[in-house]
């Protein structure tokens, strides 16, 4: 059994792997390197301390488990002035629902209380609505020649249903939209000082606003979820101030995740699909394949490469100890084409079996999964019946990251 020194050039390897990752052929494709990594073994030493975690059933068997909590406020503090964990974005971003450990997790999860059958299917219209708008957009601009369908399309439909289903001014959606992708920094593996300058001022001004709306919803409340988060904590918060700030946390974290991984997940999928023509073409004629193709590029490309944990007390991960509070990242799209849980898991095959980490596990799996999953399939459907023929034009340029995967452009044409 391994302890938890690891010899120093399984460490320098790991340094040699991400640097590549980081750069732009990695992040345009960092699938080799995450083969490379799973050919060490199951788990391997991380550059900056900690582990790797590459296997398939070991991620989710971690997923699952209550041994392996959320790096949180308390963890975050214990790592000292001057960390990444410090930063006042980090720290902002500890306290909301994501980062939560049990017993505060188990009563902030149950006071959102979303994305039930009813509140989806109140959702299904506006997002065929908004689909049909978006797409008569893009058509548009098809019409002349080339078009972005990132920026037309998969960065919009996500805000604009969430902002919908807030209550948002339209007007405020470009904006948002453009802080999201600034905070989001802080939750990166390494963020450079510049990444962490912009996150923390675009958290600073994500403050400023949802705490803005939270007291305008006090003063008027409607038949929004803002509203409804606040008569739920009202009854189960007296003071008043800490009650608008659980509703503040909730409402911060329902636009980064509605907005960043969903954004990323559509336009993938469309990439992936417009990579793999025949099976664009087959889902041109069995649309009921479409759930399937969602599935499938969420295991292939999920927007999220990695999601870390820390150990509650000493344990033992595969064949490795791993001391309390020490971290790991769970390498989950390395995780997804291991080829101990998909056969040919370099192919992407819409007809296997849905198995994939995209939407984490566990007590932590995804609230937002569903609506993710409506507008994804709704965005397929009307795209594949109203664009046919659409092609890409030529390879994408991808966001310098690496936990959170971002398309900068996806430029296709009709042929």
């Amino acid at each position: 059994m391994e302890t938890a020194t690891t010899p120093l050039a399984d460490r320098r390897y790991a340094v040699s792997l991400f640097s590549r990752l980081r750069t732009a052929k990695g992040q345009s494709n960092p699938f080799p390197i995450y083969a490379e990594l799973r050919s060490r073994g199951d788990v391997s030493a991380a550059p900056w301390g900690g582990y790797l975690v590459t296997g398939f059933s070991l991620c989710d068997q971690l997923l699952r488990s209550r041994d392996w909590l959320e790096p949180d406020a308390r963890w975050r503090e214990q790592q000292g002035d001057g960390t990444r964990w410090t930063a006042a974005s980090s720290r902002e971003m500890s306290r909301t629902l994501p980062a939560l450990n049990p017993p505060e997790h188990t009563w902030v999860r149950r006071s959102a209380g979303m994305f039930d059958r009813g509140s989806l299917e109140q959702l299904r219209g506006p997002v065929e609505r908004f689909t049909s708008r978006l797409l008569d957009s893009l058509a548009e601009r098809l019409h002349d020649g080339e078009a972005d369908f990132n920026a037309l399309v998969g960065e919009e439909l996500p805000v604009a249903t969430v902002g919908y289903w807030l209550g948002l001014p339209t007007s405020d959606y470009p904006r948002l939209r453009e802080l999201t992708h600034d905070q989001v920094f802080t939750q990166e593996l390494l963020p450079s000082a510049s990444q962490l300058a912009l996150s923390d001022a675009a958290t600073a001004e994500l403050r400023t606003y949802f705490k803005d709306l939270v007291r305008e919803r006090r003063k008027n409340p409607g038949p929004d979820p803002v509203s409804r988060w606040i008569e739920v904590w009202d009854s189960m918060e007296p003071d008043r101030d800490r009650a608008d700030d659980a509703v503040y946390f909730l409402t911060l974290f329902v636009l980064l995740a509605a907005q960043e991984t969903t954004a990323t997940l559509l336009s993938t999928m469309t990439l992936l699909l417009l990579e793999h023509p025949r099976q664009w073409d087959r889902l041109t004629v069995q649309p009921d394949l479409v759930p399937a193709a969602v599935e499938e590029s969420l295991r292939y490309d999920p927007p999220t490469h990695v999601i870390s944990r820390v150990a509650s007390r000493d344990l033992v991960l595969g064949d490795v100890e791993i001391r309390k509070d020490e971290m790991v990242h769970l390498m989950v799209a390395a995780a997804h084409r291991d080829p101990a849980r998909h056969e040919d898991p370099e192919l992407f095959n819409m007809h296997r079996k849905p198995a994939h980490l995209a939407f984490s596990g566990g007590m932590h799996y995804c609230l937002g999964a569903p609506l993710a999953r409506l507008e994804a399939q709704t965005l397929l459907h009307q795209l594949v019946t109203r664009f046919p023929r659409l092609t890409l034009v030529r390879r994408p340029t991808w966001a310098p990251r690496v936990a959170f995967r971002r398309l900068l452009n996806l430029d296709v044409a009709l042929i």
